[in-house]
């Protein structure tokens, strides 16, 4: 390379560096897009909502929450995915995303690995393995015992091909050794209704949720999915606690934003997200909705990285093991 491209070379990449920087610098100077995968009402709408006063103050603009449902989540990741890398466009995502990658992978036109750049976990959630309130099983042992007797085939209600309540229920059949006929929903709502009803025998329900119908005796409960146990049902053992570690598996949300995205802006919108996960109003409603913040070390955009890729090759194994595809 002659002298005068190498300066050039080097012009170009100052300058490069110099619009980069000078973006990041200036951002935000005008309101922010929040995806959320899902209809208004749900679990991530609800985590988007409770996030966003906090967020709006810290950045200081606003933060507007835009509703794109279908596909299990993956219509609203990919307009995500393909958006500008600037900032404006911020997604907030769950367990779906990282079973999505397989479930839907022939159609999909984004790799979350690699099209995304993760800015921070936001919130994990316990749930129950519950049962329907007249199945014969009174505690854990009893239950093991119901569900692999000779010929007995259990019926798992779940919210829907791919979601959390439905691989969840696949792995805790797996893991248990019984026989289960899974019975989708059109949502959790649904699902539960039905096992209010007798209708199904069992299901995984949030635990805020099922906790007040439990001890009115409406439902059964056998456990804790998820690694921390549940201070609504103190009685209640996590799965991981009664052997069955690889059924330790949460319900997580996190905000990512394109991969290109510069890194001074995701670390600014890393910075909110922190600020908002140290608000005493944010710390109370995720107490009282039977959520948790993740610990101050796991609230970094590397480890957002990290367990989604662990979680894109957890839920992969259980979809390719059971042949279950998208609908």
């Amino acid at each position: 390379m002659t002298l005068a491209r190498m300066l050039a070379a080097a012009v170009l990449t100052a300058g490069i560096f110099a619009v980069g920087t000078a973006s990041a610098q200036q951002y935000p100077n005008h309101p922010i897009t929040m995806i959320v995968p899902f209809p208004p009402g749900g679990a991530t709408d609800a985590i988007a909502r409770i996030i966003q006063d906090s967020l709006q103050k810290t950045l200081g603009q606003p933060i507007v929450v835009e509703n794109i449902g279908g596909a299990g989540g993956m219509i609203a990741a990919d307009k995500a995915a393909h958006a500008t890398p600037d900032g404006y466009t911020i997604l907030i995502h769950q367990v779906a995303l990282a079973a999505g990658m397989t479930l839907y992978k022939k159609d999909l036109n984004f790799d979350a690995a690699k099209d995304f750049a993760t800015i921070g976990l936001v919130n994990n959630s316990a749930s129950t393995w519950a049962a329907r309130p007249d199945l014969p099983a009174n505690n854990f042992d009893e239950l093991l015992r119901w569900m692999r007797q000779p010929g007995q085939s259990v019926k798992i209600g779940h919210a829907g091909v791919g979601s959390y309540s439905h691989l969840v229920g696949v792995m805790i059949a797996q893991e248990l050794g019984a026989k289960a006929t899974q019975v989708p929903y059109r949502g959790a709502g649904p699902a539960m209704i039905d096992l209010l009803a007798g209708q199904v025998d069992l299901s995984s329900i949030a635990a805020v949720v099922a906790a007040p119908l439990i001890k009115e005796g409406k439902l059964k409960a056998y456990a804790i999915i998820g690694d921390t146990p549940y201070s609504g049902l103190p009685q209640l053992k996590t799965f991981g606690e009664l052997g069955y570690k690889k059924l330790d598996v949460d319900f997580w949300h996190m905000l990512l934003v394109p991969a290109a995205t510069p890194r001074p802006i995701i670390d600014q919108i890393n910075a909110a997200l922190r600020t908002a996960l140290a608000d005493e109003r944010v710390l109370k409603i995720f107490a009282e909705g039977g959520m948790q913040e993740f610990p101050a070390d796991q609230e970094t955009p590397e480890a957002a990285g990290v367990l989604l890729k662990r979680e894109i090759a957890l839920w992969g194994d259980v979809i390719r093991a059971n042949n279950i595809t998208g609908q």
